[in-house]
């Protein structure tokens, strides 16, 4: 997308008579791009530009600040960052074939957070929800060169402030991107010798990133939610609630996948 200043400049290189071939290869502009401005200099209302509110003289918070919370979770989960080669970012998130309402929350908050084309790969296992904009590194900061889980991973301030205004979207985020709940059982002899069967719920959340586990922990924390740590192959990878007043606050606030 290219503001007027950019259109009316590659227009009046046209009126000094260069051509069109010469104007595409001075501003690196698509010719078929600028013969459309000889028709129509302003955009149409649907392709107007995309404002990005962190690159305003004043930078704001997004407008939905609870859409963009849940959109971070999943970006930290399961989401990636990749640049085009025409200097556009592309946001990806994973989401399993397995949970066809999860797809479609992944892609709402991905329209609301930025407002933008939104559309759908089906992948081996997955569909991929992308959107592509130069503003998604603005939104997501925590972009950056390697795997997260290799390299630091921090919210910045005006983040956090979001955060800890709408802690569920983040938890809920971050649960549908690397959670599961299951039913859980155990055994236990009563006293008169009976083998009896319980069965409980737990909340699963496993990352490989030490600071993701711990903005999930941290958040929980605010929460009033319980949690302990289980190692997998000596690795303390992943986060379990499973006391009962802690497993009905999830419930009622982030409740299976769907």
């Amino acid at each position: 997308m290219y503001d007027r200043a950019t259109r009316t400049h590659a227009l009046s290189l046209l009126r000094t008579g260069m051509s069109l071939n010469s104007v595409s290869r001075q501003t690196g502009i698509a010719r078929a791009t600028i013969r459309s401005w000889t028709v129509r200099v302003e955009p149409l209302p649907h392709m107007r530009p995309t404002t990005c509110c962190r690159c305003a003289d004043a930078p704001a918070l997004p407008a939905d600040q609870a859409a963009y919370v849940y959109l971070l979770g999943l970006y930290l989960g399961d989401g990636c960052l990749s640049l085009s080669r025409k200097g556009v970012y592309v946001l990806r998130i994973a989401c399993a074939d397995a949970w066809p309402g999860l797809i479609d929350a992944c892609a709402d908050a991905m329209g609301k957070a930025l407002p933008n084309n939104v559309w759908r790969t089906q992948c081996p296992g997955c569909v991929a929800v992308s959107s592509s904009s130069k503003h998604w590194r603005c939104l997501f900061p925590q972009h950056g060169p390697g795997k997260k889980h290799e390299r630091p991973i921090t919210l910045e301030s005006w983040q956090r402030q979001l955060v800890d205004a709408h802690p569920w979207e983040f938890v809920r985020g971050l649960f549908h991107s690397d959670g599961c709940r299951f039913t859980n059982w155990t055994e236990r002899t009563l006293a008169s010798g009976e083998r009896r069967r319980y069965e409980y719920t737990r909340y699963f959340f496993t990352n490989r990133s030490d600071d993701i586990r711990r903005l999930y922990s941290d958040t929980l924390d605010a929460l009033g939610v319980e949690w302990g740590v289980l190692r997998h192959s000596g690795r303390e990878l992943n986060i379990s609630v499973a006391r009962k007043p802690s497993v009905a606050l999830m419930d009622a606030h982030v409740g299976p996948k769907y």
